[in-house]
């Protein structure tokens, strides 16, 4: 017989209670996956998944532990309460831990966020359009060779309940489509890729726009030269503007702030962006690719500024690291199976600003296109940014020939005081940033 995951976690819960626990959750994750990928027109791999995962916390006063299991067996949960109990009688006290008290009471779903598409494609449907988008990047004069076109599909489920009276559940579909390929020769050859993943099938770019991106992308980073060693402004392409967002998540992080260790850490009131810059998280945006109705700890989600008119606004707080700053929590945690919530902004982006892409390079007489970054050397206390990265020159106003094999330097503070959104914003990504400027930024390169 098979039986609902919420009754099961409630059973599970309700064990937890009457051995003791004086509070307890537990969540339940499912995810099937199925995913191909094609190379130089052969089937190169085939996979389906299906994982489960359930994790139980469980409260001995102010003494907590997880316990998790790969399975949704009832004949375990004795053994599963028991360890939990024992382990959490055994840990120190922590001052600041328990359930939410910003969580739901009741029971919430997704309702009105349209995260659940019913197709369900095939492998034949999925290897023909991981074909079709190799074929398109293989036509593309100067492509030269392939690392692949793939095409996945996914289904998942979240369930989860507390001992308070909060019980939530929602499945998000995922569709996607990608191609890899190089061009060029020998030690001259470049690489690019382009990628598309949606909620919906409806909404999946066709796979031939996505491989002939790909195909073009490669063609035009060959023959790169190295820019010289200076101070320059620097344009991010949307593909990576959006990483300036993520180093803004882990500065406004709750846990980051309560530790100290934030560049942020006592920003709060003041401006850290021009006036008419806007940052905000919105897991409530209908298919959107992290949208969700409720956070790791049951507590309803909504938009929540970070940066209004440039100004900051909000930590991403769970209830932890709310208790230790001293603040009600925002329904900004996440969580696994086997670990604790934490904080984090998962549907970060920043509101557009007004000129074009091309209006915000018309007067660089001299300046970088970044399009690609690879390593990181960014310091979470001081602000400071170090980062390699692909791209080309701009030469008066327009894009010119690639470069690569460089470094862009600077600190966090003086950058997000001086960026420039323009007005290309598009939901693509869990985070999403339109092309951004940032003017005087340190290149070292020839």
């Amino acid at each position: 017989m098979t039986h609902d995951p919420l009754d099961l976690i409630g059973t599970l819960i309700g064990k937890a209670r009457a051995a003791g626990a004086d509070a307890a959750d537990a969540v339940y994750m499912a995810r099937t996956s199925h995913a191909v990928q094609v190379r130089n027109g052969r089937t190169e791999d085939l996979e389906r998944s299906e994982t489960t995962d359930l994790g139980l916390r469980v409260f001995v006063g102010r003494r907590s532990a997880i316990v998790s299991a790969t399975g949704l067996d009832p004949e375990r949960f004795d053994q599963l309460v028991e360890q939990g109990l024992a382990m959490a009688r055994v840990v120190p006290e922590d001052p600041h831990s328990g359930l939410s008290p910003q969580a739901e009471s009741g029971f919430l779903d997704a309702a009105g966020l349209d995260l659940l598409d019913p197709a369900q494609p095939g492998t034949a449907e999925l290897l023909g359009r991981a074909r079709a988008a190799e074929d398109a990047a293989m036509a593309v004069t100067g492509v030269t060779n392939s690392n692949g076109g793939s095409a996945s599909a996914g289904l998942s489920e979240i369930v989860l309940m507390t001992s308070a009276g909060f019980s939530g559940r929602y499945a998000r579909s995922s569709h996607s489509v990608s191609a890899s390929v190089l061009a060029g020769q020998g030690t001259g050859m470049q690489r690019d890729y382009d990628f598309h993943a949606t909620v919906h099938l409806h909404d999946l770019d066709d796979p031939a726009v996505i491989g002939r991106s790909a195909g073009e992308r490669a063609v035009a980073r060959l023959n790169p030269t190295r820019p010289r060693t200076g101070t320059l402004p620097v344009v991010f392409d949307p593909r990576v503007s959006s990483s300036l967002l993520g180093h803004l998540a882990g500065a406004v992080n709750g846990s980051a702030i309560a530790r100290g260790t934030s560049f942020l850490k006592d920003r709060m009131g003041q401006r850290i962006m021009p006036a008419g810059v806007h940052i905000l998280d919105d897991p409530t945006r209908p298919r959107g690719l992290t949208a969700h109705p409720f956070d790791g700890e049951g507590a309803r989600t909504g938009e929540l500024v970070i940066v209004e008119d440039g100004i900051l606004r909000n930590w991403a707080l769970d209830s932890r690291s709310a208790r230790q700053i001293g603040l009600p929590g925002n329904g900004r945690a996440s969580r696994g199976a086997s670990a604790p919530p934490s904080p984090s902004l998962g549907s970060l982006y920043a509101r557009p600003g007004a000129p074009t892409p091309e209006e915000l390079m018309a007067d660089i007489t001299e300046g970088l296109y970044i399009t690609e970054m690879m390593g990181s050397a960014i310091n979470g206390l001081t602000g400071d940014y170090s980062r390699g990265a692909a791209g080309f020159m701009i030469r008066n106003g327009v894009l010119a020939e690639p470069v690569a094999e460089l470094t862009v330097a600077g600190n966090l503070n003086d950058m997000f005081a001086r960026l420039i959104l323009a007005s290309d914003l598009e939901f693509r990504r869990g985070i999403n940033a339109p092309t951004i400027r940032i003017d005087d930024m340190m290149i070292a390169g020839s």
